[in-house]
């Protein structure tokens, strides 16, 4: 309890005339509680530390009774969402230190609120002395009956008051795929003031969530979990030191702090380690003991971070045995990976694979030289090797120790940063890709089920979220933003952004995904990333001389150069696009050009795409506008340029990076790319064919 209240701090409203650092011992300008996660950063709620002037706000606190207290001005660095927006009402409204924030109106739409995860970092502006709490590592897969405790501060009789006490853990409300999932608590009344303070795990000694709201008619309310925090937007491009991504400076400076207090010979002061093993055995299915693991993750905060998530995913599914869960955002810095490992059976087996775990970190491309990294490397072998020599047998040290010459031989004078993007035909080929699948509901118009997935090269698809419950088509964007953004990070790659693929119906191929801003203030998704529509009900079904045209012209494409043909207009002039059976008498290295699809193909436009994808083509090109009667100017000018981008390319892996490009262009104002306003790209790859029907709702 001591521990968590030294780390509790209170924030306040920078009153006018009142200088950094100074008294904060009255309530006036209380906004709410907050709690030191790392040396110099305060974690709260969005909704707390925003209503700060400038994002500026006084953090109050007392490292211990009868030591005073201190006050020091602090910057919101990063807020989870940025802004404050209208959001559906829900029975578990935020509210401030005065009770007002979540109130309803008649509407049912709550005025004040801050949407989930509803998370805000802020930095220290000058150093100063503190306790820290201890951050689980783990996923945060709570579950009804578990207990925590909370702390905060609150105002009564016009002073601010410590507050600690109990809930019971009911659930959650909404899908861990959400930004609005919230853990459900209850058992005891939530007074104004403490959103924004720390909920404990009891039996594993550990911070797991952030107070975020309380009920408006009774006693509980709701947290948000820590590793909501993995959401934080992640840098555009390589990074080129750890201070450039926020979440991996924040978690490093908070294992650091740990390690080095738990391996201190001079402290005397009780440590989170030190709490943790004084719990019961067992009770947090431990692989290592609390001193190992915290010595551990300060050895891993000494690496430069993962390149990328997907990178990570890729080192935890090539360990043998291994099968991570998936509650909640994928793992982002290291200390996640061995946070993912946990949920393996306990034993000398799991110790086996976080130590192989070890070896992959040691072994990882790093996204920037650290003169450090070979310390690092060092350091880690030596715990790998007496955590080996302890417990694990003659075979699997002598592996161990094989990898480890290995590695040194390889790599200990040639260690590079991570190279830059690699080719396009590795990249497509090669990596995951997101799918997106839109299934209009016949029986309402203009609504729509969906599913999210992260589509692996080896065939298979991760359901990362769905909802069949019937989505209007104007509310998409913001419905998918979330799912559609933890997606994206399970496969981006610096300076290399995932494809995304939006599987529909023929009908539905000339919407305009490519142009929908997600998140709703972003740019278009097709100038962020490569944006591709591909068809999710091939009719007739194919027969097998039709199946193997198609891929007969699809391996054409991938290995030579492209060439175009426009199929529907002639001279300026519009003409009927050739049957099915005319046009599989083109080359296959053919790409049809559809020049006069319009943004509301008519049924005659409609039936043109209709008779491309007939006719075998797994690529084609057209653009949407709202004028179809182009002048012959126009309609000239995009016939060259359509066939230039094609001939540009060359192939047909190359492609969607290409459009990505001329779309980024249309963006920021090159006007030898406005020729290409509107550009949409059919991509139907037969060799990552969509998955049948229910698949995506399967996990692998």
């Amino acid at each position: 309890m001591n521990l968590v209240m030294a780390a509790t701090v209170r924030i306040h409203r920078i009153e006018p005339g009142h200088a950094p650092g100074g008294s904060g011992g009255a309530g006036g300008g209380f906004l709410g509680s907050g709690f030191f996660v790392a040396p110099s950063w305060v974690l709260t709620c969005a909704h707390v530390a925003m209503q700060g002037e400038g994002r500026e706000v006084d953090i109050v606190f007392e490292s211990a009774p009868g030591r005073g207290e201190t006050s020091v001005r602090g910057t919101v660095v990063a807020a989870l969402p940025e802004s404050r927006r209208s959001a559906p009402a829900d029975p578990y409204a935020s509210h401030d230190a005065y009770g007002s924030y979540g109130a309803d109106d008649s509407s049912g739409v709550r005025p004040g609120g801050w949407p989930a995860p509803d998370l805000a970092l802020v930095r220290l502006q000058r150093p100063v002395e503190h306790p820290c709490v201890y951050v689980s590592e783990r996923p945060g897969a709570l579950f009804a009956g578990g207990n925590v405790l909370y702390a905060g501060w609150t105002v009564a009789d016009g002073r601010p008051k410590r507050l600690t006490g109990r809930c019971e853990v009911m659930g959650t409300f909404g899908g861990w795929a959400d930004a609005d999932e919230q853990i459900r608590l209850d058992g005891d009344w939530l007074v104004p003031g403490v959103s924004g303070g720390p909920a404990v795990d009891l039996a594993r000694g550990e911070v797991v969530g952030v107070l975020k709201s309380r009920l408006d008619t009774g006693k509980g309310g709701t947290s948000i979990g820590v590793e909501r925090l993995r959401s934080l937007p992640v840098p555009t491009g390589a990074i080129a030191a750890e201070t450039d991504d926020v979440y991996q400076a924040v978690f490093h400076a908070h294992d650091r702090y740990h390690a080095d207090r738990h391996t201190s010979p001079v402290g005397t002061d009780r440590t989170w380690a030190d709490v943790q093993s004084e719990l019961r055995p067992g009770s947090a299915g431990r692989v290592l003991s609390p001193q190992q693991r915290i010595d551990l993750l300060g050895r891993l905060a000494e690496f430069p971070p993962p390149v990328s998530t997907h990178s990570l995913l890729g080192l935890l599914s090539g360990l043998p045995g291994s099968r991570p869960g998936d509650h909640g955002p994928a793992p982002r810095g290291w200390r996640d990976g061995l946070g993912a490992l946990y949920e393996v059976t306990s034993g000398d087996g799991a110790l086996e694979l976080v130590l192989r775990y070890c070896m992959g970190v040691i072994a990882a491309e790093r996204p920037y030289a650290a003169p450090s990294a070979l310390t690092a490397e060092k350091s880690l072998w030596e715990w790998v090797k007496r955590v080996a020599d302890d417990r694990l047998t003659r075979e699997v040290r002598g592996e161990l120790a094989l990898q480890w010459h290995s590695h040194r031989v390889d790599h200990e004078h040639h260690r590079t940063p991570a190279p830059g993007p690699a080719p396009d035909s590795a990249r497509h080929g090669e990596r995951p890709f997101v799918l997106l699948e839109l299934e209009p509901r016949g029986w309402e118009r203009d609504r729509y089920d969906w599913r999210i997935g992260v589509a692996r090269p080896t065939g298979d698809v991760l359901p990362v979220a769905e909802d069949s419950n019937g989505t209007a088509l104007e509310a998409l964007p913001a419905r998918i933003a979330a799912p559609l953004a933890e997606a994206f990070r399970r496969c981006d790659e610096p300076d290399s952004p995932a494809v995304l693929q939006v599987a529909t119906v023929r009908a539905l191929l000339g919407l305009d995904v490519d142009d929908w801003r997600v998140p709703p203030h972003g740019p278009p998704l097709g100038a962020v990333r490569p944006v591709v529509v591909r068809c999710s009900d091939p009719e007739p079904p194919p027969t097998d001389g039709m199946a193997a045209e198609r891929l007969a012209r699809w391996t054409r494409t991938s290995t030579v150069v492209m060439r175009a043909a426009v199929v529907d207009c002639e001279d300026g002039l519009r003409v009927h696009v050739p049957e099915p059976a005319e046009l599989r008498a083109l080359a296959h290295e053919t790409v049809p050009v559809l020049c006069r699809f319009g943004a509301r193909p008519d049924p005659r436009s409609a039936a043109g795409l209709v008779r491309v994808l007939d006719g075998g083509f797994g690529v084609a090109l057209w653009r949407r506008g709202a004028d179809v009667d182009r002048s012959d100017g126009v309609c000239s000018e995009f016939h060259r340029r359509a066939a230039d981008t094609l001939t540009e390319a060359g192939t047909a892996d190359r492609l969607p990076r290409r459009v990505h490009d001329l779309r980024r262009g249309v963006l920021t104002g090159r006007t030898e790319t406005f020729w290409s306003d509107g550009i949409a790209l059919l991509y139907d790859d037969p060799h990552h064919p969509l998955p049948g029907s229910g698949q995506l709702l399967e996990a692998p």
